[in-house]
C-alpha cells in the first residue's frame, strides 16, 4: 500500500456523545461491515459497554474508502480511561473531535482537546446528533470556534444515528488529515497501543508501525521488558482478524505471539525485530499507576483461588490493573486491587460477579498515602490498616488532584460551596459564552466516594468534571477505626483529615447502626482515634420477656429470673461475636 493514501485517526469525545455511533456509521458506509452483520455499538464487543451504552477498551479498525486506506481507533470517554485516549493518540496523526449539539463541550472533551494538542494531531471538528429538537447547533458551534480557533465553516454538522452528513467526515479525513511521514530510523519500530490475552492464541498486540516492514514469523523483542518473542501472525482488524504476510511503515495492526502474558509487552513499549534491533525506543512508554485501592473478599473462603485466577485472567487484558494478597481477621483471605477510578473498580467487580459467578465483599475504596517514619524510611500504604504506630510517622502526605468542572452560570455558588466542602482550593474561573470553566484542586480521598453525586445533585445534571492527579501533600491525617462489640475491624478503618475525623466518625456509626443486625445483646458501636473515642452508637439487645412462664403475680420469682437474664445477656457481651454484613463494608460509599 502506497504510504501517501493511509489515513489513521482516532474518535475523541466526552462520554455519551455519540463515538461508537458515528464509527457504526463509518463501518456501513465504507462496505467494511455487510447490512446485515450491523448492530449498534459494534465495536463495543464487551456485555457491560452495551449495557452501560459506553466504551471501556479502545478498538482498532480498519476501512477502504475511495482508494485510501483508513485506520480507526474508537476510544473511551470516561475521565478513568484517559490513559486508552493519550495512547491511542500516540498511534494516529488525527482526530475526530466530536460534540453533542444538545450539551456541548464538556469537561473531558476539553480534556481530550489538550492531550491531542500536545501531540501536534489534525483535529477535526464534528458537532454530532443534529437531528434532535433539543440541539443548539449555533451555540455549540461558538463554544468550538472559542476553543480550537478554527472557522465556522470548518465544523461538520452531522447525525451518527441517521448517517446524515458522515460522508463529509470521512472525505475531510482524506483531505486534512496528514499520510503517516516515516522517521530516518532504518530498523523496524512498532508502538504497542493495546493488547489482550486470547485463550487460545496466546497475547495478542495492536501496534502501529513507525518504521520499516514486520513479516510474519519474524523474531520480535519489546525494548522496555526486554521479552523476546514470535510474530506468528500479523494481520489487520476488519473489524475482524484479517492476516497478510506483513505489516509497512504507518500501518496499523495486529501482531499474535507466543507470549503468555502481557505483563512481556506492556501497553506503549516499542517492539523492533531481534536481529536489527532498533538503538532509540518510540516516545510515549509510561507505567500506569492506579490510586484507588479497594479490598476484594469472596464470601466464601473456598473462592479465594477462584478469585485470584479470575483476576489474573482480567490482568491480561487490563493493564492498569495490580492487585495484592490482603488478610483480614473479620473477612479472612482476599486481595487489595489498584484501580485508575470508581468506574474502572465497578466494571471490574460486575465483570467477576458475571463472567466468573463470584460472590464478592468490597471494602470502602481508599486512595494511597506516602508516609516518611521518624527513622527517615518511607512507606507508601494502601490501606488505612497498614498504617504503623503513630509515634513512629514523621509525615503522612495525602495525593491531591487538579479538577475542572464545566457548568452553567447559575450553578457557579453552589459548586464552590461544595469544592469548599470537599476541602478543596478554587483556583480560577473563567466563562465561555453561557458557561463557566472551574479549576480547583482537592484532595483525592474526598472526591472518592460521593462527589460527583454530589456535583450532579448540585447542578441539575448540567455540570461534567475531569480530573488528573496533581502529587502529594503532608496534612494533618489521622487514622479512624471503628469497633464493633469492641474489636476493631480492620477492613472499615479509614484515614482522613483531623479536622473531618469526628463527623465521619458520627456519620459511620449511624450508618453501621442500621446496617448491622441486633444481636441477643447489647453491641457498642465506636469510632475512635489510637485509644480516644470520637463517637459511640448502641446497637440495643432483643429483649426475651422470660417472666412469660409465670402464672402468679411473684415479684421475688420475677426479679430472680430477670437477674439471670441480665447475668446472660452480660456473659453474651463478653464472648458473643458480631456477624458483619456485608453492606457494611461500603458505607462509606453511601455516606450521605
Amino acid at each position: 500500500m502506497d504510504i501517501d493514501k493511509i489515513r489513521n485517526f482516532c474518535i475523541i469525545a466526552h462520554i455519551d456523545h455519540g463515538k461508537s455511533t458515528l464509527a457504526d456509521r463509518m463501518l456501513e458506509l465504507t462496505g467494511t461491515v455487510a447490512r446485515r452483520e450491523m448492530k449498534s455499538q459494534l465495536l463495543d464487543s464487551m456485555e457491560l459497554e452495551r449495557e452501560k451504552g459506553i466504551t471501556i477498551k479502545l478498538a482498532p479498525v480498519h476501512m477502504s474508502y475511495k482508494g485510501y486506506d483508513l485506520n480507526l481507533i474508537d476510544t473511551p470517554g470516561h475521565v478513568d480511561f484517559s490513559y486508552e485516549v493519550s495512547r491511542s493518540l500516540q498511534a494516529v496523526e488525527g482526530a475526530i473531535l466530536v460534540v453533542d449539539a444538545t450539551q456541548g463541550i464538556q469537561a473531558q472533551t476539553l480534556a481530550n482537546v489538550y492531550l491531542a494538542l500536545e501531540q501536534d494531531l489534525t483535529i477535526i471538528p464534528v458537532i454530532n446528533k443534529i437531528d434532535l429538537p433539543a440541539s443548539d447547533v449555533a451555540r455549540v458551534t461558538t463554544e468550538i470556534v472559542n476553543l480550537l480557533g478554527c472557522q465556522p465553516d470548518e465544523i461538520i454538522k452531522v447525525s451518527a444515528k441517521t448517517g446524515e452528513h458522515v460522508e463529509s467526515v470521512l472525505d475531510a479525513i482524506i483531505d486534512r488529515i496528514p499520510a503517516p511521514r516515516p522517521s530516518k530510523q532504518p530498523e523496524m519500530r512498532a508502538l504497542i497501543f493495546d493488547s489482550y490475552f486470547d485463550d487460545y492464541r496466546g497475547v495478542v498486540l495492536y501496534v502501529r508501525l513507525f518504521d520499516g516492514v514486520l513479516p510474519k514469523n519474524a523474531n520480535i523483542q519489546m525494548m522496555a521488558t526486554g521479552s523476546n518473542d514470535i510474530a506468528l501472525e500479523v494481520g489487520m482488524l476488519n473489524p475482524k482478524m484479517s492476516p497478510r504476510a506483513e505489516l509497512c511503515t504507518g500501518e496499523i495492526g495486529y501482531i499474535v505471539t507466543n507470549l503468555k502474558a502481557t505483563r512481556e509487552a506492556k501497553v506503549g513499549d516499542t517492539v523492533t525485530l531481534a536481529q536489527k534491533r532498533a538503538s532509540k525506543a518510540l516516545p510515549g512508554y509510561k507505567n500506569v499507576h492506579p490510586f484507588v485501592y479497594a479490598g476484594f473478599f469472596p464470601v466464601s473462603n473456598d473462592q479465594y483461588k477462584d478469585l485470584k485466577e479470575a483476576l489474573e485472567k482480567l490482568s491480561l487484558s487490563d493493564s492498569a490493573l495490580q492487585f495484592e494478597p490482603e488478610n483480614s481477621p473479620v473477612l479472612g483471605f482476599g486481595l487489595r486491587i489498584g484501580f485508575l477510578g470508581l468506574l474502572h473498580m465497578d466494571i471490574i467487580r460486575e465483570r467477576l460477579e458475571r463472567e466468573f459467578k463470584l460472590d464478592l465483599i468490597v471494602t470502602n475504596p481508599s486512595t494511597d498515602y506516602h508516609v516518611t517514619l521518624t527513622t527517615g524510611e518511607e512507606l507508601d500504604i494502601r490501606s488505612a490498616s497498614d498504617l504503623p504506630d503513630i509515634t513512629k510517622v514523621a509525615e503522612i502526605r495525602e495525593p491531591w488532584t487538579k479538577g475542572e468542572i464545566i457548568t452553567p452560570k447559575e450553578y457557579i455558588g453552589s459548586i464552590l460551596e461544595l469544592i469548599v466542602r470537599k476541602r478543596g482550593v478554587q483556583k480560577n474561573v473563567s466563562y465561555n459564552d453561557t458557561r463557566a470553566i472551574i479549576d480547583f484542586e482537592a484532595p483525592m480521598a474526598n472526591l472518592l466516594t460521593d462527589f460527583y453525586d454530589q456535583l450532579k445533585s448540585a447542578t441539575s445534571g448540567y455540570a461534567s468534571f475531569n480530573y488528573e492527579l496533581a502529587g502529594y501533600r503532608a496534612e494533618d491525617l489521622v487514622r479512624i477505626d471503628f469497633l464493633v462489640a469492641g474489636e476493631r475491624v480492620d477492613a472499615l478503618s479509614v484515614m482522613a483529615h483531623r479536622s473531618e475525623a469526628d463527623a465521619i466518625g458520627r456519620t459511620v456509626t449511624k450508618k453501621l447502626k442500621e446496617v448491622i443486625p441486633r444481636q441477643n445483646f447489647e453491641v457498642a458501636l465506636q469510632a475512635a482515634i489510637g485509644a480516644r473515642i470520637i463517637a459511640r452508637e448502641t446497637l440495643g439487645a432483643y429483649r426475651k420477656d422470660v417472666t412469660v412462664k409465670i402464672h402468679t403475680g411473684d415479684r421475688d420469682r420475677k426479679a430472680k429470673l430477670m437477674e439471670k437474664q441480665k447475668r446472660g445477656k452480660a456473659r453474651m457481651k463478653r464472648f458473643g461475636k458480631v456477624d458483619i454484613p456485608s453492606d457494611a463494608f461500603t458505607v462509606m460509599l453511601k455516606r450521605d
